[in-house]
């Protein structure tokens, strides 16, 4: 079998508990076993992942961990936001027990970025916390979830409203198991990509233009700016703030669809909310604001308002665990490649983006 060790390029990234590496390349979902045991590791370990990506993607990963001697148990959590839940935490618990793992046993998260967040929340408090392999299947969770250490779940008030920062050993991101994602999941996961473009990479906005460019390239750009923005703030102390670009009309919309709308088609219409912002309040040149509607349309993503109130966006927006001092952030573009945060934007702006 060819595993491609020279196509697989390595980025190392600095967590606050030291550096751990990042594997991109085709071919490393099937190596995972030889990673780990390079890291040092053996024995029992468990990997999680749900019914959807089992049986595409379980098996590989399971005879690579075996080959290299570990005690692989397969753990299973259901697929979707809506068990993104202490429940299915909870059910982890009891399979982590069962499965007899101790203090130095990892956990891999195979599967997308509620399978990354709930499995890595497992793993940071069961026994005080496990060693975490992060392996994202979805665009989105490449780009995005898998990186930076935040897990976490939602309870019926809110999304990630309990949740730890849990540094991974390591991260392995195979842009061939984006060839089973459905392609509304696809464009779901590129309203990340195009974010980080807006936010520090006018490269990757400007190849997204024009509609060539190579996966691998794409996810290592895309990464590298989540990256250089976490490396200055870890803890989500100020700066790293700029990453929920979008996020906080996004998670609005979310949440009052009932989560019927994703995540990344969320965040799109957010994106072109706080561009108009932007714009009106003359933080961005029109030209500019333009360029990034214009994207989202060209990639086939929602830039509309959905036909909600602008009190009850606004009540949700209030909900939103970015509120820092009771004030509302809003993250907005300067031009592409700069973002800025906010925090004394009128309501009557906000009230007149959502009409």
């Amino acid at each position: 079998m060819n595993t491609n060790h020279h196509d697989s390029h390595i980025v190392q990234l600095d967590g606050p508990g030291g550096a751990y590496p990042l594997l991109l390349g085709e071919g490393v979902l099937a190596e995972a076993g030889r990673y780990l045991q390079s890291r040092g590791f053996s024995g029992r370990c468990a990997l999680v992942t749900n019914p959807t990506i089992k049986p595409h993607y379980a098996e590989p990963v399971m005879d690579s961990l075996t080959r290299h001697g570990f005690e692989p148990v397969l753990c299973e959590i259901p697929d979707g936001e809506a068990f993104k839940t202490l429940d299915s935490v909870a059910s982890l618990y009891e399979q982590f027990v069962a499965a007899g793992l101790e203090r130095k046993s990892p956990v891999l998260a195979l599967g997308g970025g509620v399978l990354g967040d709930t499995a890595g929340f497992a793993a940071a408090t069961y026994l005080r916390g496990l060693p975490l392999v992060q392996i994202p299947t979805t665009l989105l969770a490449m780009v995005d979830s898998s990186l930076g250490g935040k897990t976490g779940v939602d309870l019926p008030q809110g999304k990630n409203l309990v949740g730890a920062f849990k540094q991974p050993e390591m991260v392995l991101i195979d842009p061939a198991v984006l060839s089973t994602l459905p392609a509304i999941e696809f464009r779901s996961g590129l309203a990340e990509v195009v974010k980080h473009g807006i936010i520090d990479s006018p490269e990757l906005f400007a190849a997204l233009q024009d509609g060539r460019f190579e996966m691998s390239w794409m996810l290592s750009e895309a990464i590298q700016v989540k990256v250089r923005v976490v490396d200055e703030d870890p803890f989500e102390q100020g700066r790293r703030a700029i990453l929920n670009l979008g996020h906080t009309f996004g998670h609005a919309f979310e949440h009052l669809s009932n989560y019927q709308l994703r995540h990344g088609q969320a965040v799109a219409i957010g994106i072109a909310c706080a561009t108009r912002l932007a714009q009106n309040l003359n933080h961005c040149p029109a030209q500019q604001a333009e360029e990034i509607i214009n994207l989202l349309e060209f990639l086939e993503m929602p830039t509309q308002v959905p036909d909600y109130d602008p009190e009850a966006v606004w009540a949700a927006m209030g909900t939103d665990k970015k509120k820092q001092a009771g004030r509302l952030r809003f993250i907005l573009p300067r031009s592409i490649g700069d973002v800025d945060i906010f925090t004394d934007i009128p309501k009557a702006a906000v009230q007149e983006v959502l009409a």
